[in-house]
C-alpha cells in the first residue's frame, strides 16, 4: 500500500491545482446563487474535458516526454502559440488564486495585515519553497493537503445534509441573460481546471520519473490521474451542495471582496460543523488555496522554461528562476495596478481559460492520435468519440459566448 501511494503524485498535483478557485469559489457560488441547478454543467464539463486532461499523463508516461516536446513535433509554431497563450493567461491565473489565498489568510490570522501584504508574503514563501524544496517537497505536501481537504469537506457536506430542514430542488436550470451566461462560462472555464493544466500534468509526470529514477507505466499514470480527477468531481459536487444547502435558502450571495468572501466561506463550514471547527476549516481552506498558489507558481514557470528551451533549441540553466520572477512581478502588477477586486480577477481569468480551451483540446487530441504516440497508447474508439464531442462542445460554446458579448 505504501509503495502504491509513493507511485502516485502527478494526479494529486493535478487535483491540488484544480481544487482551488473552481471549487472553493465558483462551485460554492453556483450553489449559493442557483442551488443545485448547475450540477448538469459541472458533470458535463468534467466529461467534456476528461480526454484532453488524460492525454497529458498518457503521452508523458508512454513516451517519456512532456506534451511540450510533442507540440514541437507537430511544428514549432504550435509551441510558439502555446507560449503566447500561456504568457497571456498565466498572470491573471496566478493573481486570481493568490488573492483568494490572501483573503483566507486575512480572515484566519486577523486583518492586522492587509490582503495586499498577504499577497506579497504568500508569493514570497511559495517562491522560496519551490526553489529550495523542489518537486519532492511539492509531491509529499500535496498528498497531505488533498487528504485533509477531502475529509473535512465530505464531513461538512454530510453535516449540512443532516441539519438541513429546507426542501431541496434538483431541477436543472439554463442561464438567462448575459450575466448568468458569463457566470456559467466562468464556472466551466475552470471546472475542474483550465485545459493548459494538461501540459503541467505531463511535466510533473516526467519530473516524477526523473526524481524516482523509475519509469511510471502508462497504466499507473492513468490510475493516478483518474483518482485525482474523481476527487475533483466529488469535491465539486460537495462544494455546490454546501452553497445550495447553507447559502441558497437565505438568499445570500458571496462577496466579490477577497476578505469578506473568505469569512463567508469559513462561516458556511462552521454552520454545518459548529464553531469548534472554525480553525480546522480555516486551515484546510487556506492550505487548499496555498497548494493551488504553489502548484501554479511552479507549473507556469516550468512550462515556459521548457517552451523557451525547445523553441531556441538550447538549455537555459536559470530559465525556471527567470520565469518564476517574471510571473511574480507580473502577478503583483496586475493586482496592484489593474484588478484588485477578487470577483473581477476570477471572471477575467476563467473566461480567458474557457476561450483558449479549444486550442489545447485540439492540439492534445491531434498529438495523442498521431505517429508520435505509441500505437498501444493511442485513444480507443470510445475516447475518439468523446474527444470529438468535447471539441464540438468547446468550440461551439466559445463561439456562442463571443456572439452574445
Amino acid at each position: 500500500m505504501k509503495r502504491f501511494i509513493q507511485k502516485l503524485g502527478p494526479g494529486l498535483l493535478f487535483a491540488g491545482a484544480a481544487i482551488g478557485v473552481s471549487h472553493l469559489v465558483q462551485s460554492t457560488r453556483a450553489g449559493a446563487d442557483f442551488g443545485f441547478g448547475f450540477i448538469w454543467a459541472l458533470l458535463l464539463i468534467h466529461l467534456v474535458k476528461y480526454p484532453f486532461f488524460q492525454y497529458g499523463p498518457r503521452y508523458a508516461s508512454a513516451t517519456g516526454e512532456s506534451l511540450l516536446e510533442g507540440y514541437q513535433k507537430l511544428g514549432k509554431w504550435v509551441l510558439i502559440l502555446y507560449g503566447l497563450l500561456t504568457s497571456l493567461t498565466m498572470f491573471t491565473i496566478q493573481a486570481a488564486v493568490t488573492i483568494v489565498t490572501a483573503g483566507i489568510a486575512t480572515s484566519l490570522f486577523g486583518d492586522f495585515i492587509s490582503v495586499k501584504v498577504w499577497t506579497v508574503v504568500i508569493l514570497s514563501v511559495c517562491f522560496i519553497i519551490l526553489n529550495i524544496g523542489k518537486y519532492h517537497f511539492l509531491d509529499v505536501m500535496m498528498k497531505v493537503i488533498i487528504i485533509t481537504l477531502t475529509l473535512t469537506t465530505l464531513m461538512a457536506t454530510a453535516m449540512a445534509i443532516y441539519n438541513s430542514n429546507e426542501a431541496v430542488s434538483f431541477i436543472q436550470l439554463l442561464p438567462k441573460g448575459s450575466v448568468e451566461v458569463t457566470f456559467l462560462i466562468a464556472f466551466m472555464g475552470w471546472m475542474p481546471a483550465p485545459l493548459d493544466v494538461s501540459v503541467w500534468h505531463s511535466l510533473w509526470t516526467t519530473e516524477k520519473q526523473k526524481n524516482s529514477n523509475e519509469k511510471q507505466s502508462p497504466k499507473i499514470a492513468l490510475l493516478d490521474f483518474n483518482i485525482g480527477y474523481l476527487g475533483t468531481i466529488i469535491l465539486g459536487i460537495s462544494f455546490v451542495a454546501l452553497g445550495a444547502l447553507i447559502m441558497y435558502p437565505t438568499g445570500q450571495s458571496f462577496s466579490n471582496s477577497a476578505g469578506l468572501f473568505s469569512v463567508q466561506l469559513i462561516e458556511m463550514y462552521t454552520q454545518s460543523l459548529g464553531n469548534w471547527a472554525y480553525i480546522i476549516i480555516g486551515i484546510a481552506a487556506f492550505t487548499t488555496m496555498f497548494s493551488t498558489t504553489l502548484t501554479t507558481l511552479d507549473a507556469s514557470p516550468r512550462s515556459m522554461h521548457k517552451t523557451t528551451e525547445l523553441v531556441f533549441e538550447k538549455p537555459l540553466k536559470k530559465g525556471y528562476l527567470f520565469w518564476s520572477i517574471i510571473l511574480i512581478l507580473g502577478t503583483l502588477s496586475i493586482y496592484f495596478y489593474f484588478l484588485s477586486e477578487m470577483g473581477k480577477l476570477i471572471k477575467v481569468a476563467t473566461v480567458l481559460s474557457f476561450l483558449t480551451a479549444p486550442f489545447y483540446a485540439l492540439t492534445n487530441y491531434i498529438l495523442i492520435s498521431s505517429k508520435h504516440t505509441p500505437k498501444d497508447w493511442q485513444p480507443s474508439k470510445f475516447m475518439h468519440f468523446i474527444s470529438c464531442l468535447g471539441l464540438l462542445f468547446l468550440v461551439g460554446f466559445s463561439i456562442w459566448y463571443l456572439t452574445i458579448l
